[in-house]
């Protein structure tokens, strides 16, 4: 978050999480920490002071007035923590009309959900939230695989993630999903990639981005989810099973990045319009890496 925005206003439990396309975007923190907050790959909320918990619906208000005050000009507005799309239907309608009232610059409001809290919201219930504001929702799908979901107890099915942001897309809310290379590790490598490609081809997001699996604590928690079968792709075959879901898309316009600090190889651009020059570069990364930039471990951020 540009830190500029980070003052009195409003009062935060660290640490703090956003996609990096909300860099600038006032956080208004909704919940603290993740309802289901049980995946094993995930180390965002594990901490003892990120238990979640809605934040009072009279605190948040006076938070908003005081931005309003405070904060004028503020163009667009992210809901955290984990995924705020757990709050009632009652609750977020109450904030984003607090949103319009004292912030009325903002044009853009956005959260992270859970396919199972957008399930449970009607079409209708998120058309009156997109048309308060709420146009974009990140949804961590991770994978496609109901096999991979399990064992990462990902508490979402393929069905479940597909209904989720089918019911989004019908209301009129952008979404984007997120999923992660290397999840499934060398056994479930195949029906990863397939599964995940069917996934993406179901619900056409406007967004898509992947990350490498990656844990700075270790993966035990992963290889427990797996009954201890479970080894990690290394480079090439990270190439390898990205190589597999790209080729398996069927989309129309969706912007998708693979530039995440934990990606080795960047990869940018339109699906499917720039598919072939991606599936170029993998292969090249694939084949013969030496001619392409790939991050080392010092330079991936983690």
């Amino acid at each position: 978050m540009n830190r500029s925005l980070v003052n009195p206003p409003i009062s935060y439990i660290e640490p703090l999480y956003r996609p990096p396309s909300e860099a600038n975007s006032l956080i208004l923190q909704v919940t603290n920490g993740c309802s289901w907050n049980r995946c094993t790959f995930c180390e965002m909320y594990i901490d003892p002071q990120k238990q979640f918990k809605p934040k009072s619906e009279a605190r948040l208000l006076e938070e908003i007035i005081r931005c309003g005050q405070q904060l004028p000009g503020v163009r667009r507005v992210f809901l955290g923590d984990g995924d705020a799309m757990v709050l009632s239907f009652r609750r977020l309608k109450t904030i984003l009309e607090a949103i319009r009232t004292h912030l009325p610059d903002v044009t853009r409001v956005s959260a992270y959900a859970l396919p199972s809290n957008l399930k449970n919201k009607s079409v209708e219930q998120l058309q009156v939230l997109r048309d308060l504001g709420l146009k974009l929702i990140y949804v961590g799908a991770e994978s496609g695989d109901d096999d991979v979901l399990r064992c990462i107890d990902k508490g979402e099915t393929f069905q479940s993630t597909v209904d989720g942001l089918l019911k989004a897309r019908h209301a009129g809310i952008k979404t984007s999903v997120m999923l992660i290379n290397g999840l499934g590790g060398v056994r479930m490598t195949e029906q990863h990639a397939r599964a995940s490609a069917t996934l993406i081809n179901a619900v056409q997001p406007e967004y898509l981005a992947t990350l490498v699996l990656f844990s700075r604590r270790g993966n035990q928690r992963v290889h427990d989810g797996f009954g201890g079968d479970f080894n990690a792709l290394n480079q090439r075959q990270l190439f390898q099973e990205m190589e597999l879901f790209l080729s398996e898309l069927k989309l129309t316009s969706t912007i998708f990045r693979s530039d995440h600090a934990s990606n080795f190889l960047v990869l940018k651009g339109v699906l499917n319009r720039d598919l072939d020059t991606m599936l170029r570069q993998l292969r090249t990364a694939i084949e013969t890496p030496e001619r392409v930039f790939l991050r080392q471990d010092h330079q991936r951020g983690l």
